[in-house]
Parts: structure tokens; sequence; C-alpha cells
């Protein structure tokens, strides 16, 4: 169920208002039938995926707490471990692992190795997870839920967390909807806790949930939505762009993922908080950052931190070295980019990060052995903040689009000219219009990282107006969230 659709808008309503009529006991089940509701109207059949390891987790997040064997609880926690990332590979890498592997042996003239999925599974079972093409599908939002998963075995391993013995609150912990298919990725010390409290109905959690809900759609439907017209028309690849047509859609389709991803999370974060619960937040403002490092301390919070705490500091983090640090952090970023898609390019995205991360390091480094040290005023805040912004939008190419047309892409901005002119699909007006969508975006986002709503006259006057703006700028379509796909 897509969050910008009347279908959402109705769930939302009559699961809130069915919410706070109930006790605890029946707030839980009502939550956990509405998540499951709201996940099998994408795809029933894949919700079996999710039970299998809801199951899987429950009991050996209880086993692993109950064993007095260390090496015992180790081999629980490795259990639970592949079980969750065997499902993820097989359904998000399988295709991926048997076109590159195929394609590097047809490369050397050898026979292809790996057979079609379709050949290796009954006629009956394919059917219900390939695509007419042989191609497996994908669950929505696997890779968060999975993620989700994996963090609680990992406390319970780790004695940060006491295992869940009520299945219901367990499952309800993987499966709750605002933040199931595209995060925020939460851990079980934030939000177990929550599940097992009864809030009740309080005007200024809703006031502010409401807002953050709004603001959210506008983010979606109104500015990322408008941008994508441009940036799918500018990045077609069976058009060929001049320089300055490729730099303001690349421009464009930085701010549309953010706006897109962003407005989720705002959606997600607040319809949880009108129910009284509190999710992490997972963005703040990260176009101001003024460094790659800061920027992903203000993008995608959850998962930074998830990569941070489960993979970074175990792999050794910075505690071995210099040569030790930069390996590791080159390694998250890989990860993180083949986290996020099926192709090469976005293990090209994901090496860019770590190669900036590496560089500013480095750069660092040679500044201090120098003895040089940089002014810290307005002037070089704001050149660090465009020289960032450029860097972030550079890997966005690759994030967005293949490797050969990313490349193409790259080209076609390196010999722009003075005497280039935008070519759009959209009018001299509406193109303005973007751009004022852009700049009023970073100026509230500046200012008011929520709007405010403690002013209950004040909130009564925004959101009906909010919602009316959204209802007329919005570009109407039920376009799926970027992060739907991972």
């Amino acid at each position: 169920m897509l969050f910008n659709t009347i279908q959402f808008l109705i769930f939302f309503i009559v699961v809130t208002l069915a919410y706070f009529s109930l006790s605890w006991r029946g707030r839980w089940i009502l939550l956990l039938a509405a998540s499951c509701y709201f996940y099998m109207v994408f795809k029933p059949v894949f919700i079996l995926i999710l039970f299998g390891t809801i199951v899987i987790d429950y009991y050996a997040g209880i086993w692993i707490e109950k064993s007095r064997n260390p090496k015992q609880k180790k081999w629980l926690l490795i259990i639970s471990l592949i079980s969750n990332i065997g499902i993820l590979a097989f359904f998000k890498y399988y295709d991926f692992l048997q076109d590159s592997i195929n394609s590097l042996l047809a490369s050397a003239d050898l026979r292809p190795l790996v057979p079609p999925l379709t050949r290796m599974i009954p006629a009956q079972f394919a059917q219900w997870i390939t695509t007419g093409s042989g191609k497996i599908l994908l669950p929505i939002g696997l890779s968060f839920h999975t993620f989700q998963a994996m963090s609680y075995t990992i406390e319970v391993y780790r004695g940060h967390q006491k295992a869940e013995r009520h299945f219901g609150i367990y499952a309800l912990y993987v499966m709750f909807y605002p933040q199931l298919v595209a995060g925020p990725i939460e851990r079980p010390q934030n939000m177990l806790f929550q599940f097992h409290s009864y809030f009740k109905c309080d005007f200024e959690q809703v006031k502010e949930g409401l807002m953050q809900m709004a603001f959210g759609l506008f983010k979606k439907i109104v500015i990322a939505d408008r941008l994508s017209m441009f940036v799918d028309y500018a990045y077609d690849p069976n058009t060929e762009q001049n320089g300055l047509t490729l730099l303001t859609a690349t421009v464009f389709y930085s701010f549309q993922i953010y706006c897109d991803f962003s407005g989720y999370s705002d959606m997600a974060i607040g319809a949880a908080r009108v129910m009284g619960f509190t999710l992490m937040d997972n963005f703040k403002a990260p176009y101001e950052a003024k460094s790659i490092k800061e920027f992903w301390g203000r993008w995608h919070i959850s998962l930074s931190t998830w990569f941070r705490d489960y993979l970074y500091i175990p792999l050794g983090g910075n505690r071995n070295g210099e040569f030790a640090r930069y390996r590791n952090q080159m390694i998250v970023f890989l990860v993180s980019g083949l986290w996020h898609g099926t192709s090469w390019s976005f293990v090209i995205w994901g090496g860019l990060h770590g190669f900036y991360q590496i560089v500013a390091s480095l750069r660092d480094k040679w500044l201090d052995k120098a003895g040089i040290r940089l002014p810290d005023n307005a002037l070089t805040r704001i050149v660090n903040l465009i020289i960032t912004f450029l860097l972030v939008s550079l890997t966005w190419v690759f994030f967005r689009n293949s490797i050969s047309r990313s490349i193409e892409i790259l080209k076609g901005i390196s010999n722009l000219s003075l005497y280039d002119k935008i070519t759009s699909p959209l009018n001299v007006l509406e193109m303005w219009f973007c751009v004022f969508l852009i700049a009023f975006l970073l100026i509230k986002e500046h200012y008011f990282e929520r709007i405010p709503t403690r002013n209950t006259v004040v909130f009564f006057i925004l959101f009906p107006l909010l919602a009316f703006v959204t209802y007329i700028l919005c570009v109407v379509t039920e376009k799926q969230f970027i992060y739907f796909q991972f």
C-alpha cells in the first residue's frame, strides 16, 4: 500500500481510530493484523517469507539468551543471520550473480554456468516469485526488515536486549506498518518496550504527527514527483541532451531522491507519532552538510548507524591502524552500495563515497602535518557545502542510471557550454517553480526542522492550508517511492 493514495488515507484513519478505542491487548492485535494487510496489498504470498524469518529469529533470540555456552550462543546467532541473509541473497542477488557470472564466462567464450531459477524450482512455485521473463520478484522492503530483524538477534547476543517472549509483540516489531517497507530501520531497544506500553491519545503528539505526515506527502507528490518529470526526460537513454540540461537534471535528481525518501520517512514517523510511538529521525537536512562524513551523519541515519554498529566496528573500526580504517570504510560503503541495488552502478556509487571519505582523511592528515589550518568562516563553510553537494550529486548519477548511461551523462556535463539552453518537457514557468520549491525546502529545513504545532490555532490554520496546497499543486500519479525497490 502506497502512502500517497486515498486507500492509505482511509486505512490510516480507520486503524488509528480503532487503535485508540481498544485496550492494550486489542491494540497489538489490531496493529499486527493491519500491518499484515498493509504488506499483503503488494503481493500476499510474500508475507510467508516474513513469517518464516519471524519464527526463526523469535526462537533464536530466546535460545541465545538461555544458552550459557558461548560457542552455542554464537552458532545460534550465525544460524539466525544466515537465514536472514540467505533469504535476502536469494531474492535480491540470485539474478544479479547469474547475470554477472554468465557474462564473465561468455566474455571468455565459455558456456553459462548458473542456470535460470525457473529451471531449478517447481513451476507452480516459480510463478509466485518470478516475473513473466523469469526474473525473481523482490519482496517489497526486504532489505529493510531483514536488517531490522538482524539487529534484534545481534543485540540479544550482545546482551543489550532481553529476548522478547511475546511472539505477537516480536512479530509486530518486524511488521509495524509505518516503517515496514522503507524504514527507518529500528533497534529493538527503541521499539519493543513501546509495543508493551499503553499510550493515551496525546493531542500534541497527534498534531505533530499529522503535520509531519502532511509535509512528507508535500515533499513526495509536490516536489519529488514534479522534479521527476524533468529528470526522467533528461536522463532518457533514447535522447541526447546538452551539458546544461544534464547538469540541471543531476541537481534536480539530488532533491528528487531526497524529497522522495525523506518524504516517506516523515510520513512513517508521523503516522507512528499520532499513535504515540517514537521512531528515530532518518534525515537531518543532509544538503547542509559541509563534508561527506557529515552528509552520512544526516542522510539515512538509521542505515548508516546500522552499518557502523554491525559492520564497521566488528571489522575493527579505526582500532587497528590507518590502513585498516580506510579498508573498513571502503568495505562498508561497497556493501552499502550492494545493499541498495543489484547492479555494478550501485557498487560504484558506494565506492565513490568510500573514496571521498578516504581522500578527505588523507587531506586532513597532510594539512595537519604541514601545519596548515584552514579558516573557519562563512565563506569556507559555503564553499565546503557546495563542494559536498556537487560530489554527492555526482554519485547520484550512478545511483539512478546504468554504468554506461552514467558515463554518457558525465561526459555530457563535462562538455557544458555557455551557449547551452535547457530543453525540458516543462515550460519556463514550471521550471522556475521547481527552483522555487527547492529553495523553499532548503529554507524551511534550515529554520524549522519540524513545522511548529504547539499553538493549536496555528496548527488548525497551517495543517488544512498545507493539505490544500498539496492537493492543488500535486503531480497526479500514484508513483511508487524510490526506496520501495530496496
